[in-house]
């Protein structure tokens, strides 16, 4: 008779019944279980894996159950089983209730089921405890962070600072909360910024300050630099010896423009680039978005997604396999609408999946990403000056760096008085996220108060923290409180509509507007800003240049306080300059988009062609 073979996977089923039959009977020792299951999530087995812990803990008893428990909640957690993985640490608690790892993960696994109170109880009991020896000392800092972490989310910013404060007077050195300790002042307008806490001096903090908080922090390119560089260093980026576009054959026909970022939804940068990806010439063109943005339901994401040709889900993807796609999809430019802002994915990049990858809109300033050469500009924006202190070499347009959508919808135009707004008063607005706003400026703008009477300052109440901060700093300089009017967030199409009944909008320094600045042009209201040294805090001046008002982008802060008391205490002025947006505002060559997308292809189709050539 021929012989009998087992086919692999009948075999490997038989091996695991075996296994789970060993589980089963009581006497399977808990070093073998380990190690059992360990060889099995490392097959891609996780699922048995979970089998095994679960029919072990069912049939033996042993006084060290609960850290049995505590591998099968982790399985379980990586398997996205969130409520199973909850009740594994529990278990685990049961018979351990001083089992530091289990109770943060139990709080990991609340957090995911949106129990958020819950996690923060878990956390706490841990943060709160004295830490005797090293491990125990970074199960607590770990609870600390986490705790900050998530209450930062929730915006509840008091009691994420409370908690960071406390986790650097433990452990000074950790590069993550100190950056987040810096934001988190920015978000709240507490200054000084760079209040030091424990062992931790000025210079501490700003040496240990994020790249994105950086920005809002100093117009020093050189700052900027370096803590782009700062980044990349600490997180390995590297590129390998062979690109990845290099291994794809090479292509003919038409270029393939792809665009990477998690912003493609109701978001600044999707509210800017919509009529980008729909006015690309498609007979050159095809237009692909690698994308990981958020499905928010927004009549926004669904105009973004069709404006592409192909929209591929990299969410669930590692870096190295969304790579591996871009590569696989030849593509000739892809541009990289994220560089180091939150949830921006670098490691995709690193990998260089495109011939010609840039960097645009998104991280206003050189992200000293390896693979990422060149970024979009113009040459007010980027003046010669700046060119040393980017990563990144220009790909100057002949007309404006933004993009900008003509197809913004507007809501009903509300009255003044139902926004609190005097009827007769000068108003001042200042609509930019509060973390942009910086002590010497918001004390500029006070001093505007006082030298135009009766005016009052239009501001975005994000936080009760800012609000509060900001009045405070307004009693300190001798500004009523009232005089500060806070408007609340609304719908893009009410946002823009009840920018009109302001008179003047001042613009923040060293982190100019972006979507904001477009905004307020295109709905006529004239705006005030200072360039300075960096591409961020030039970036409004580059809007005013193209708009045909060159004169509202001073060059300094004191000439940038003379135009703003000048304006607000000559109103007819300022009708001068509303009139002007009013009749040639949308017509000038600011947004004029098919004009700037001609022109962005031109530079796109010089680049990959010049590749293609060189193959």
């Amino acid at each position: 008779m021929p012989s009998q073979t087992v086919s692999p996977p009948a075999a490997r089923e038989a091996a695991l019944e075996q296994l789970l039959a060993q589980a089963r009977s009581g006497r399977m020792p808990l070093p073998e279980l380990f190690d059992s299951a360990g060889r099995l999530t490392q097959q891609g087995l996780s699922e048995a894996s979970a089998r095994l812990y679960e029919d072990w803990l069912a049939h033996t008893a042993s006084p060290l159950r609960h850290l049995a428990c505590f591998n099968w909640g982790v399985v379980l957690g990586t398997l996205g089983r969130a409520a199973d993985a909850k009740q594994a640490y529990r278990r685990a608690l049961e018979t351990a209730p001083d089992f530091a790892q289990a109770r943060l993960n139990l709080g990991h696994q609340l957090e995911q089921l949106g129990r958020h109170d819950e996690a923060l109880a878990q956390w706490r009991s841990i943060a709160l405890q004295p830490a005797a020896d090293d491990a125990a000392l970074q199960l607590r800092l770990h609870a600390l962070n986490n705790s900050a972490r998530l209450c930062e989310q929730l915006r509840r910013f008091d009691e994420a600072e409370a908690w960071l404060r406390l986790s650097l007077e433990l452990d000074p050195a950790q590069p993550g909360p100190i950056q987040h300790y810096v934001h988190l002042r920015q978000k709240q307008c507490a200054w000084p910024v760079y209040q030091p806490v424990g062992a931790l001096t000025h210079y501490h903090l700003l040496a240990g300050t994020s790249a994105l908080a950086m920005l809002s922090a100093t117009d020093d390119p050189a700052l900027h630099m370096l803590a782009a560089q700062r980044f990349v260093l600490e997180r390995g980026y590297k590129s390998p010896p062979t690109p990845l576009h290099a291994k794809q054959p090479p292509r003919t026909g038409k270029l393939r423009i792809g665009y990477l970022s998690g912003d493609l939804h109701m978001h600044a940068v999707g509210l800017l680039t919509a009529e980008l990806y729909e006015t690309h010439d498609r007979e050159r063109f095809e237009v692909h978005a690698f994308c990981w943005s958020r499905e928010d339901g927004s009549p926004l994401r669904a105009r973004l997604r069709a404006g592409f040709d192909k929209v591929w889900p990299i969410g669930s993807l590692s870096d190295e396999a969304a790579a591996q796609l871009i590569a696989q999809q030849g593509i000739d430019v892809l541009v990289d609408l994220q560089g180091l802002t939150s949830g921006a994915r670098p490691a995709i990049l690193t990998q260089r999946p495109a011939p010609v990858q840039v960097s645009y809109l998104g991280f206003p300033g050189t992200c000293g990403i390896p693979g990422v050469d060149w970024v979009i500009a113009d040459r007010y924006v980027m003046p010669p000056e700046l060119l040393p202190y980017s990563s990144e070499r220009p790909i100057y347009l002949p007309g404006c760096y933004q993009v900008s959508d003509r197809q913004r919808e507007i809501g009903a135009k509300p009255t003044r008085a139902q926004y609190g707004l005097p009827e007769d008063a000068f108003v001042f607005c200042a609509f930019n996220n509060n973390f942009k706003f910086t002590e010497e400026v918001f004390r500029l703008w006070m001093r505007v108060l006082h030298a135009v009477p009766g005016s009052v300052l239009w501001l975005l109440a994000d936080n009760e923290w800012a609000q509060e901060n900001m009045r405070r700093a307004a009693d300190a300089q001798g500004v009523a409180r009232e005089r500060l009017v806070f408007a609340p967030r609304v719908a893009p199409p009410d946002y823009l509509a009840r920018l009109p009944l302001a008179d003047l909008f001042l613009d923040t320094f060293p982190y100019n507007g972006g979507t904001t600045a477009s905004d307020v042009l295109w709905m006529g209201l004239p705006l005030l800003t200072c360039s300075g040294r960096s591409y961020i805090s030039r970036m409004a001046g580059s809007l005013l240049t193209h708009l045909g008002l060159p004169e509202l982008a001073t060059g300094s802060l004191a000439e940038y306080e003379r135009m703003a008391v000048l304006l607000g205490n000559t109103p007819a002025r300022v009708a001068s300059y509303r009139r002007y947006l009013t009749e040639q505002g949308r017509q000038s060559a600011l947004f004029d988009t098919p004009r700037f997308v001609r022109g962005l292809e031109a530079e796109f189709e010089r680049l990959a062609l010049e590749h293609r050539k060189s193959r």
